[in-house]
């Protein structure tokens, strides 16, 4: 039995949790001049899930769907859900047209929550049997009068068990339709006990909510663990890296979450004398990156913990102390994680670097990060070959690269789909990444795979920039890096003003897959075979660089 596991049996469901909020007059929430006591929370989730039990026909799935940015009412309605024994599917509201309707029918949404900034969304689109609630309207709070004296558990479709449903959150569908991931109350309970025992977080916290709550980042690292420690939620609609200081002083935040981008964006407002004053102690997140990292820390004086967590809870990492630079650090108690060739299940040779820190055998240390032992991954909603994808061979597979060093510590190396391998050796885009943001004048990097004219990969990466791109400075600069493999330089540098982004801050990689170095926005440079530096790639550059089928040309630059 797993940590999580082992919590979630003792611990039982959030509802439980939303309910000792019943006469707790601390504040519990806080967005812009509003306040709500947790009593205030605890009886409007009551009024919502009484109305949720009256909408919801009998005989269906107990499904809504809350298309809304990081208003009250998301919140609200989790903890309505919760009460009731029903499960939130959160929106994207990024998404559009028949994808979007997609979204809402496959999860078998009966109730759409959402706000009138979000109606010009759902126009032409079919959504029979969905009955939607505009939020922000009289008519709205006409509804929810009349269940205004509801108490939290008097309303519910059936037994409310750790084994119901209560979350139903998309994964990235950049390469395809999003899949609905699964999540019980039991398990959201234990992710926020978890987190409450990792930090040390308790009712003096106060939780900023900037990352989207449609995202289980959002939902399962930062509102859980503020509901089970008792601590107050501050929200923001959406992200904005000029409002972040701002808010975090306004709300005294002491504790929050960031996924991709988010840091780099914060790094990038300008410097000020009163950076440091401020009540944050603590970021949780992924994706910041160890360079990112110790500028926050240095400017802010804010420690960040990069961890790593199938957004389907089937393997984590926690760092530990001791972790060396670049590492995410070891598996969480109970999980036993392995790094492995996917085309043989067998494990993978343990990482070798030199003293420098390159990693010398990447062709056969890179492999898929799985999970032998029992995880909490509950599956996909409606997508049976998604669960068989993930749990081949009884094992969960993350469709993830990583490398293991000697001492047991896990390294990121890219998504599966993310794998450079250049002159038949594998490499680590993260490592690649990790290296390039050094660079002063980086504000953002990706790197990613674009196709050698002859077999395998060659090296691209997108940068977004304080100042022009100095070919030269550029040049000067990976010849300065001790640990830059002479295989890990990029052949093409795409320079944008900002890194294209999904709506959750995570770099768009297949976006920028597709586009290869022949096509988007930006400028693209290259440095050809055997030359020591970049110049600026043109049409006939491109034609001879990109393979293709015999008399087809490819798309070229201007």
């Amino acid at each position: 039995m797993t940590a999580i596991e082992k919590s979630a049996s003792t611990v039982s469901t959030v509802s439980e949790y939303v309910q000792r909020q019943w006469g707790d007059r601390r504040t519990g929430l806080r967005y812009g001049d509003l306040e709500l006591t947790h009593h205030q929370i605890a009886a409007g989730a009551a009024a919502r899930a009484a109305l949720l039990t009256e909408l919801l026909p009998r005989g269906v799935e107990p499904h809504l769907g809350v298309l809304l940015d990081n208003t009250p009412e998301f919140p609200l309605w989790l903890s309505a859900a919760a009460l009731a024994g029903a499960a939130v599917a959160g929106i994207n509201p990024t998404r559009r047209g028949p994808e979007l309707a997609r979204d809402i029918l496959h999860t078998e949404c009966r109730v759409l929550v959402t706000g009138r900034v979000h109606l010009p969304l759902l126009d032409g689109l079919e959504l029979p049997g969905v009955r939607v609630l505009v939020t922000d309207t009289e008519e709205y709070e006409r509804l929810l009068a009349p269940y205004e004296g509801a108490k939290p558990g008097e309303s519910t479709l059936g037994p409310v068990t750790p084994a119901g449903r209560l979350l139903l959150y998309f994964t990235s569908g950049s390469t395809g339709a999003p899949k609905a991931a699964i999540c019980s109350q039991g398990r959201l309970a234990a992710a926020g006990e978890a987190l409450v025992r990792q930090f040390g977080t308790g009712r003096d916290d106060v939780h900023y909510i900037c990352m989207p709550m449609f995202h289980g980042n959002a939902v399962i690292a930062n509102w859980a663990p503020a509901l089970t420690a008792g601590a107050t939620v501050a929200l923001r609609d959406r992200f904005s890296a000029s409002g972040f200081l701002d808010d975090v002083r306004a709300y005294g935040a002491t504790y929050f979450t960031y996924v991709g981008r988010a840091i780099q964006y914060v790094l990038a407002t300008p410097e000020r004398a009163d950076d440091r004053e401020h009540g944050l102690r603590i970021g949780f997140g992924t994706e910041a990156g160890a360079v990112d990292a110790d500028r926050f820390a240095r400017r802010f004086g804010v420690r960040l913990v990069e961890g790593y967590g199938s957004s389907e809870g089937g393997a984590a990492i926690q760092r530990t102390p001791g972790t060396p630079p670049g590492a995410i650090g070891r598996p969480a108690p109970g999980g036993d994680l392995a790094v492995v060739d996917p085309s043989t299940g067998r494990e993978c040779e343990r990482a070798r670097f030199d003293e420098a820190g390159r990693l010398l055998n990447g062709a056969s240390a890179i492999g898929e990060l799985v999970n032998r032992g029992p995880n909490p991954f509950e599956g996909y909603w409606r997508n049976a070959s998604a669960d068989a994808e993930r749990r081949r061979g009884g094992w969960y597979w993350t469709g993830d690269l990583f490398f293991r060093d000697t001492e047991g510590f896990l390294y990121f190396a890219a998504r599966a789909d993310d794998r450079l391998r250049v002159d038949s050796e594998n490499l680590a885009a993260a490592m690649i990444e990790s290296i390039l943001a050094r660079w002063e004048r980086v504000t953002g990097v990706a790197v990613y795979a674009v196709p050698d004219p002859v077999t395998g990969d060659q090296v691209m990466a997108a940068l977004s920039l304080s100042g022009g791109f100095d070919p030269a400075a550029f040049a000067e600069f990976l010849s300065s890096q001790p640990d830059l493999g002479t295989k890990m330089a990029p052949r093409f540098v795409r320079v944008l003003r900002r890194l294209p982004v999904t709506a959750t801050n995570k770099v768009h990689r297949a976006g920028l897959r597709r586009e290869g170095f022949w096509a988007g926005e930006g400028e693209v440079w290259w440095r050809p075979p055997g030359a020591e530096s970049y110049r600026r790639l043109s049409a006939a550059d491109a034609t001879g660089q990109r393979p293709g089928p015999r008399g087809v040309r490819p798309p070229t630059r201007p």
